[in-house]
Parts: C-alpha cells; structure tokens; sequence
C-alpha cells in the first residue's frame, strides 16, 4: 500500500474514532467512572466481609506454566484502560445501554459466586517486599474474589467487542492483532504476578465468553425490535 494512502486511512480512522468518542459524551464522561465506583464497592464489600470460610483455589499443572513477572504489573494494570476503551467508541444510546447491562450481568454473576463460595489463591513463595508495587497490589486485593477472575472475564468481554467495533471501523489487521495480543497480556499478566491461578482464569474466561454471547443475542434482540417501531 502506498504511504500516503497508508497515512490518510490512519487519518480517517483515528477521525472515525474520534468522533464516536464524542458521540454521547456526557453518558460516557459520567457514566462510565459512575459504574466503576459502584463495582468496586460491592468488589471490595464482598472482599472484606466474606459470608463463609474463604477458600483456597488449588493449583493445577497449567500453574507451573506461567513464570512469576513482576514486570506484567503494568498490564494487569492496564485492564482499567482497556475496559473502557469499547463503551468509550460505543454512538448508538441502545448499543450503549446494552454494554452496560452485559457488564452489570457479567458483574452480577461473579459477584453471586464470591458471596457463595469465597475464594482466594495459595500463599506463593514470593519476597513480596523485593517487589514494593505488587506488595501494594497484595496489600489493596489482598489476592481474594479470585474465581472467577474479573480481571479475565473483562479482559475477554472487552476484546471481543473492540474487535467488533474495530472491524466496524475499518481497522486493519495489525489494530485487530493489537487489540487480542493485549487481551491475552492481560490475561497473562493475572497468573504472571500471582494474583490468580489457572482455574481463576479458566473460571473468568468462560464468564466472559458467556457475557459476550448473552449480550450479542440481547443486541440482536433489541435491535430487531426497534427495526419494527
């Protein structure tokens, strides 16, 4: 591809993108912090006050597979961007209204299973204070709520539905490619710092596949009635 045309299809999808993060604004400035402060306050809720014996997820063989990184911290880290990045290109009001409900659904379910059956991970053999940013991490988590993992189960609604929306766009290739290499990193990242195990992230997989598959069906749905009005 010639550079000019390379360079005006980068123009006009960052210009497509621009204005679909403008589009409904103010839902999204307000909305958007709005639904994060109210999933960490019944996360950490349910952190603190735990309605049973916490339990200890075992290890599996997969644990052996993933070396502890302390570097992965700025990934695992990254997943509070990532998330918003999908609802930020969102310019239809019933597309965005959906997005929200899945994540309150996917929210939901995660939430019912840390109030039944409370969860953390092994203690690891880790000198937590060589690492002074995740001891932080430990400290603020405290490594509970592990199964399912939130942090997998959003990393994968998210990719799911960027890479819709991508498509959407017209991005090309290495954007698509972009977008499931830093899903995967984050999804990486949770096993990598020892804040999950494999069965958390398994657990938080298929959480999220199925919020993608409700929601897609839920959309459909909608959209179809609509079509009729």
């Amino acid at each position: 591809m010639d550079p000019d045309e390379t360079r005006g299809r980068s123009r006009g999808l960052a210009g497509l993108a621009l204005a679909r993060i403008r589009s409904l604004w103010v839902a999204k400035l307000f909305g958007i912090p709005a639904c994060m402060a109210a999933f960490f306050l019944f996360y950490f809720l349910l952190l603190e006050h735990p309605r049973a014996a916490v339990a200890t997820v075992p290890l599996v063989a997969a644990d052996a597979w993933v070396p502890f990184s302390p570097w992965a911290l700025p990934l695992y880290a990254s997943l509070w961007l990532y998330v918003v990045l999908a609802p930020a290109l969102l310019d239809d009001r019933l597309d965005l209204l959906a997005y929200l409900g899945a994540s309150v659904a996917l929210s939901t379910a995660g939430f019912a299973v840390f109030y039944i059956w409370p969860t953390t991970v092994p203690r690891f053999d880790v000198d937590w204070s060589a690492h002074p940013w995740l001891a932080r991490l430990k400290t603020l988590d405290a490594s509970g709520n592990a199964l399912p993992s939130f942090h997998v189960a959003f990393a994968v609604f998210t990719g799911a539905w960027l890479g819709r929306l991508l498509r959407a766009m017209g991005a090309g290739t290495p954007l698509l490619l972009l977008n499931w290499l830093w899903c995967a990193g984050i999804v990486y990242s949770t096993m990598a710092v020892r804040q999950h195990v494999a069965l958390d992230v398994l657990s938080g997989a298929a959480l999220g596949a199925a919020a993608v598959i409700a929601h897609a069906h839920v959309l459909t749905f909608l959209r179809a009635r609509r079509a009729i009005r």
